[in-house]
């Protein structure tokens, strides 16, 4: 899916990433749909706020893999090359911003970010273990 790199942008991928995984089998009030959208909201924050260029979009990919221990992965690419997202340091108490990588990473199996092969940009990526019929996110109800 592409969005325009801008607040409403963000908060539409996040409706549709809770949208499409309602339809996938992960209500909205479930764990796995709340984390999911959780993480996919930062994530198209982050690409608004840090790899805005103008004129440029963002992308975001939902995939959910086969099998008896499914996986959901979730991709948000933009065009700023340089400003990669490094080790997350907790933020200042009193700090207004800077927690949302902090949340991936504590919501997340596993994420990390991905330069673009064909393209200036990155992807900064995030995966979750799931199981539809518990509820269950990682492995924890």
């Amino acid at each position: 899916m592409h969005f325009t790199s801008t607040p409403r942008g963000a908060r539409l991928a996040r409706r549709l990433v809770s949208h499409r995984l309602d339809t996938w089998g992960h209500p909205y009030t479930s764990t796995a749909n709340e984390t999911v959208t959780a993480i996919a909201a930062e994530l198209a924050t982050n690409a608004v706020r840090h790899g805005h260029v103008p004129g440029r979009d963002f992308h975001l990919r939902l995939t959910e893999s086969a099998g008896p221990k499914p996986v959901l992965r979730i991709e948000v690419t933009d065009t700023r090359t340089e400003r990669q997202p490094g080790p997350v340091p907790a933020p200042d108490d009193d700090a207004e911003h800077g927690r949302g990588l902090l949340l991936v990473a504590a919501l997340a199996r596993d994420w990390g970010t991905a330069a673009c092969p064909s393209a200036p940009g990155k992807t900064v990526w995030a995966e979750l273990g799931v199981a539809k019929a518990a509820g269950v996110v990682g492995g924890r109800p």
